[in-house]
This record gives C-alpha cells, structure tokens and sequence, in this order.
C-alpha cells in the first residue's frame, strides 16, 4: 500500500461480498481490512457495509457483533459510511422484507419491494439482476455528481444489480441517482452528509464502479488534510 492510502474497515457480519469490495478497495488506493471487531471498525478512517441477503438477518448480526453503535458513532462524528446493496437498506429507517424490522435509521425512509415491474405488458422477473443505467435526477444540471462519490461517472453509466427491494428516501434531495427496471424508476443512490447508500454494486461494476472507490480515497485524504 502506498503511504497515502486510507485506511477503511469492510464491516464483515456473514453476508457480503467482501473480499470483492476489499480488492476493488485496494485498486485505487485504500488500505481496506475487512473486520468483525468493532474496535478496528471505529479506529477507521471509513466504513464500508456490503451485504446479501435479508434485511431482518443483517440487523440482528450487525447487534449481535455490537456494530450497530460503531455504525451510529461515526455517522455522528462525520465520518464517511458507505452502504452497498443489501448494506444501503440497512441503513434506512424499515423495511418489509420478510415482516417488519428498524433499521439503522441513518437515513429516513422505508425500503419495499419492487411493486409489478413490466416490459411491454409482460412482468419481469424479480429479483432484479442485471447492469443498468444510473441518472442523476436533475440530467441539466452541470456536472451533477461533483464532490460525491459519483464524481466522474458519466450521466447513464451502467452499473451492476442484484435485488429485490428498493431505497424510498422521504427526502427526494437525498437521491443522487435513480435507475429503471421495466416501468418503475427507483432510487439507486442517496447521499446525506458524509453518508452514501448505492443499490448497485460498485465492486462488480468495472471502472465506473471503481470510480465510486476512488473518489472515497479522495474524500479521506481531503478529509485528512482538514483535519491538519
């Protein structure tokens, strides 16, 4: 690792796609450990949470490892959390998966399954697998992602999905992308502060998806240089 790497905790808590994360991770840059001590969690300089798989089991592993306030402390101090696939949902307020369970409720809204996408009449399949655009909400708006984890992916970059649920922030200006599967467009990113959810996977991506790890590496080291 050079000696400008970050230092970044994968949260490993059974249900992940961690070692993918970590490689994407140490490609640009970070020096990513993944972990399920919550003390090396909190001595980071970022969290990342993956995940695949159901909502109520996540939770209940993220308590049983005493995560949950690691999680929580540094979504107050301003350090930067990242949620990815089933890892973006937990970092919401509910969801229906499989019956009614809190999640960390970082950022406000409910998570639902995809309700009757079609194409041309016929339903499509769900879960949803398949790489497919992401679009900024304001597609005028000059150069719409800067400063956030999406710097530098191009407007309707496609990306990789796997799932059946979907984020529904109840603040819309929190939505940094929105995607389609059939005729239902939903939320495939949200921003709140330091705290970033993507649906897609970034890791199994290709390069735009490695953009999301670098610019993360760019975030730490701007913030590192703050803090000076």
């Amino acid at each position: 690792m050079p000696e400008s790497a970050p230092q970044v905790a994968v949260i490993d808590y059974g249900m992940g796609n961690l070692f993918s994360v970590r490689n994407a991770c140490r490609r640009v840059g970070l020096d990513a450990t993944v972990t399920s001590d919550p003390a090396v969690a909190a001595a980071s300089g970022a969290l990342i949470l993956p995940g695949v798989g159901a909502f109520g089991d996540g939770m209940q592993a993220l308590r049983d490892l005493g995560m949950t306030r690691v999680i929580l402390d540094a979504a107050e101090s301003g350090k930067p959390i990242l949620g990815i696939c089933l890892g973006a949902q937990l970092l919401m307020t509910e969801s229906e998966e499989f019956g009614r369970f809190k999640g960390l409720g970082l950022l406000r809204g409910p998570v639902r399954r995809f309700q009757g996408p079609q194409e041309e009449g016929r339903p499509l399949k769900i879960p949803h697998v398949c790489w497919s655009p992401i679009r900024h909400p304001d597609a005028m708006q000059a150069a719409p992602w800067r400063g956030t984890l999406l710097d530098s992916v191009a407007e309707g970059e496609y990306m990789y999905f796997v799932h059946s649920y979907v984020l529904m922030p109840e603040d819309r200006a929190m939505v940094l992308s929105f995607s389609r599967y059939g005729q239902v467009e939903f939320c495939s990113s949200l921003r709140a502060g330091s705290i970033y959810a993507c649906q897609f996977h970034p890791e199994r991506s290709g390069p735009p998806g490695l953009t999301v790890y670098a610019n993360l590496r760019r975030l730490l080291l701007e913030r590192g240089r703050n803090e000076r």
